[in-house]
């Protein structure tokens, strides 16, 4: 039987129970700088899955994160950061676990195992064209996750699958794969090591690659990030400050008139009134360096 790379026992690991603990440590260490090299070697095919990604999910597209176990757990870890950091709306989220939500913390057995569950779960939710679903497994042979995939591709959607296996069954269901080749754990199988670290990294450079690519940073910073607490709140008059140049006082005042939102707030100070300013983002649909060429606004720092 073919063992996948992820679950083979490594002979340089076998005795690993019994070394002193820097050793342990740096052996450790070392597996999670080579989980970031497998990284590296996969970002042309986080280009791809990007730029797709961008390009259908426009005003009603969802994200969806599809995935088992630790797989499952990483995905929703990334999806929840994403209305609170780039105010990405709630509504627009899907998250698809093995097992329900209750998996998160308690494991469902089995329930990685019913491809049928991933498959009704395409159909619950209604994937279409329009939607991005990604799709995790670090054997990437996982049922629910590959059947929901399978599902999503048939029906349409942008469907991304990352996998730590070489011609896993989850890559060929997906239109972009993406290969994270980690290979052996210092303990044999337990992929929330190695895998656990390169699907993160994949998850958080993919998220929010896409959410820059829909106009929801400018100059490297979160103007559309949700104003929710007081830090934050000084944190969007400090955009706004940075952005237009104008006294911090200013930049306050705008925020109000713009009830909070850091886009608005910009265009404000600008020199725009508040309808102005939301006529001229939906004019470049909420781009704000667009908008921002247009009315000749943020000099350069």
């Amino acid at each position: 039987m073919l063992i996948p790379a992820t679950e083979h026992m490594a002979q340089r690991y076998q005795e690993v129970d019994g070394w002193p603990t820097a050793d342990l440590l740096d052996t450790l260490y070392e597996g999670q700088l080579t989980a970031m090299a497998a990284v590296r070697a996969a970002l042309p095919q986080l280009v791809a899955a990007t730029n797709a990604a961008v390009q259908v999910l426009g005003t009603s597209g969802r994200l969806v994160y599809v995935g088992a176990g630790t797989s499952g757990r990483l995905g929703v870890l990334d999806g929840a950061e994403l209305p609170p950091t780039f105010n990405w709306p709630r509504e627009r989220l899907v998250f698809v676990m093995a097992g329900g939500l209750g998996a998160l913390t308690h494991s469902v057995e089995g329930a990685e195992d019913s491809a049928a569950a991933g498959l009704a779960a395409m159909e619950e939710h209604a994937i279409g064209p329009s939607d991005v679903v990604i799709g995790l497994a670090a054997s990437g042979s996982t049922p629910f996750t590959v059947a929901a995939i399978e599902a999503a591709t048939a029906r349409g959607a942008v469907t991304i699958g990352i996998a730590n296996n070489p011609a896993a069954a989850l890559l060929a269901a997906a239109r972009y794969p993406v290969l994270i080749a980690t290979g052996a754990e210092v303990i044999a199988g337990s992929t929330r090591m190695k895998a656990g670290t390169a699907q993160k990294s994949v998850l958080t450079m993919l998220s929010t690659a896409i959410m820059v690519g829909l106009g929801r940073v400018y100059r490297g910073l979160m103007v559309q990030m949700q104003a929710t607490n007081a830090k934050l709140l000084r944190r969007a008059a400090r955009m706004v400050h940075q952005i237009v140049g104008c006294p911090l006082s200013e930049a306050e005042e705008a925020l109000t008139a713009a009830g909070g939102d850091v886009k608005h707030a910009i265009l404000i100070a600008s020199g725009l009134s508040a309808t102005g300013a939301a006529a001229m983002l939906d004019q470049h649909g909420g781009n704000l360096r667009a908008a921002l060429a247009e009315v000749g606004g943020a000099p350069p720092r």
